[in-house]
C-alpha cells in the first residue's frame, strides 16, 4: 500500500484507539470462540467455527490495514491560511441559493453527514486551492452546480 494518509489528529487517534481494541479485546474473543467450537468435534458442520473463522479474518485483515494507515499517516492541521481553501479548512459556500458548511478533510475521515467531506470528492477538489468570493462548478452526475466560497476558517 505504502500510500499516504491524510488524516487529523482526531482521526488518526479514532484508528489507534479502533487498533487497540481489535488487538486487545476483539482478537482474543474470536480466538476464544474458535477454540470453544473446535470442543464441539466435527468441524466440517460447525457453523459457530466457520463464522468464528470468518470474523477472525476480518479482525487480522482490518489490524493490518489499520497499521499500514497508521504507519503512513500524514497529520494535517487545522488550515492556518484563511485566505485559501486547503485540507483541514472550513468552508461556507452559497450554492444554488442555500449556504453549505464543509470541513476538507482526508478520504479516510470523510463523513458528509458531519460535514466532513475528502479533499478527492467531486466537491471537495473543485473548492481546493478556491478563495473567498471564488466561484466554482462542480460537475456531477446530478448535473452542474456552483459553489460560491463565502468564507474559510
Amino acid at each position: 500500500m505504502n500510500r499516504q494518509v491524510l488524516l487529523t489528529e482526531e482521526g488518526l487517534k479514532k484508528l489507534q484507539d479502533e487498533l487497540k481494541v481489535l488487538k486487545e479485546e476483539r482478537r482474543h474473543e474470536v480466538i476464544e470462540r474458535i477454540q470453544e467450537a473446535v470442543s464441539h468435534g466435527d468441524l466440517s458442520e460447525n457453523a459457530d467455527y466457520a463464522q468464528a473463522k470468518e470474523e477472525q479474518a476480518f479482525i487480522e485483515g482490518r489490524i493490518m490495514e489499520l497499521e499500514e494507515m497508521i504507519k503512513n499517516a500524514e497529520i494535517i492541521s487545522h488550515a492556518t491560511n484563511h485566505n485559501i481553501v486547503s485540507i483541514g479548512s472550513t468552508v461556507t459556500a452559497s450554492v444554488s441559493g442555500r449556504e453549505v458548511k464543509y470541513t476538507i478533510v482526508g478520504a479516510n475521515e470523510a463523513n458528509p453527514a458531519q460535514g466532513k467531506i475528502s479533499n478527492e470528492s467531486l466537491v471537495g477538489k473543485a473548492l481546493l486551492g478556491a478563495k473567498k468570493g471564488t466561484k466554482v462548478m462542480v460537475d456531477s452526475p446530478a448535473g452542474k452546480s456552483e459553489y460560491e466560497v463565502t468564507s474559510i476558517d
